[in-house]
C-alpha cells in the first residue's frame, strides 16, 4: 500500500549478470509499495542495467566488480546523500518476497531495533547450518539466519555501515552483525518466507571449498573484533 512516507525509504538491490529475475522484482516492489528502488549492478555482463532501468530502477553502475557488501554499501551511502530515513537490501535472484518489506520496516519505525532480518532458518543446507552454528557459537550472536540479505535499516546503521570502518568486510554477514553491536545498535529478526534461487549459485555455499574458506577469513574477523568477549544481540521471533 503506498503512503506518503513512502519517499523516506529506499530499496536497494545489488545484482551481477541477474538480468532474467531483477525487472520482476523491481516491478513488485513499485507496485505493491511505490518505494524508490535502487539497483546496484555489480559490473554485470548481460542486461542487468538496461532491465533495471526499463522496469522503473534507479540505477548505480560500478565500475569495478566490488562484490554483494560492496555493492550494498554503494547503495547505503547513495541513499543517505539522497536523504533516506530507511533502507531495505534484498537479493536479485528472486529469493526475497517483495509483499514482505512492511514487516521489516515495522519495528524500524516503531522504535524496537536498528535493524530488521527476515529471517527464513528452514532454506539452510546443511554446510550453512555448520557454518551458522558454528559462529553463533564464536560470536554469541542470538540470531537464526546469519546470512540473510534481506533487511531494514535505520539512519544510525546507514551511517555506521557506510563508514569507511566498514568498507573492508568482504561479507554482508557476521562481519556486519558485530560491527552494528559493537556500536550499540539492536538487531531483531522477523520471519520472512524465501523462495529457491531462480538462477545461480551462492557465494559462499556452492562448494564445500568455499565454506572452509568463508569460515577461516570469517573466524579470523571474529577472533580480531570479539576477542575474549563475546557480543550479545538479540533475536525476534515473531
Amino acid at each position: 500500500m503506498k503512503t506518503p512516507e513512502n519517499s523516506s525509504i529506499a530499496v536497494l538491490i545489488p545484482a551481477h549478470n541477474e538480468a532474467a529475475t531483477l525487472g520482476a522484482i523491481v516491478r513488485d516492489v513499485r507496485c505493491l509499495w511505490g518505494h524508490p528502488v535502487v539497483v546496484i549492478d555489480d559490473c554485470s555482463s548481460d542486461a542487468t542495467a538496461e532491465v533495471a532501468l526499463a522496469a522503473g530502477a534507479t540505477l548505480l553502475p560500478l565500475p569495478l566488480r566490488l562484490g554483494a557488501w560492496g555493492a550494498i554499501q554503494t547503495g547505503l551511502r547513495y541513499a543517505r546523500r539522497q536523504g533516506y530515513r530507511l533502507a531495505i537490501t534484498l537479493d536479485a535472484d528472486g529469493q526475497h518476497e517483495p509483499a514482505y518489506l512492511g514487516a521489516l520496516v515495522a519495528p524500524v519505525r516503531d522504535g524496537q531495533a536498528n535493524v530488521v532480518i527476515g529471517a527464513f532458518p528452514a532454506r539452510a543446507s546443511p554446510a550453512r547450518r555448520i557454518a551458522w552454528r558454528y559462529f553463533r557459537w564464536l560470536t554469541g550472536l542470538d540470531l537464526e539466519d546469519i546470512t540473510s540479505g534481506f533487511r531494514a535499516y535505520d539512519q544510525a546503521a546507514m551511517r555506521l555501515l557506510a563508514s569507511s570502518e566498514a568498507t573492508l568486510l568482504d561479507y554482508q554477514d557476521v562481519g556486519v552483525l558485530l560491527t552494528l553491536h559493537r556500536h550499540g545498535l539492536r538487531v531483531i529478526e522477523v520471519p520472512a518466507p524465501m523462495q529457491p534461487r531462480a538462477q545461480g549459485v551462492s557465494r559462499v555455499f556452492k562448494s564445500w571449498w568455499s565454506v572452509g574458506n568463508y569460515m577461516l577469513q570469517t573466524s579470523v574477523l571474529c577472533l580480531a573484533r570479539v576477542g575474549h568477549g563475546r557480543a550479545k544481540v538479540s533475536a525476534q521471533d515473531s
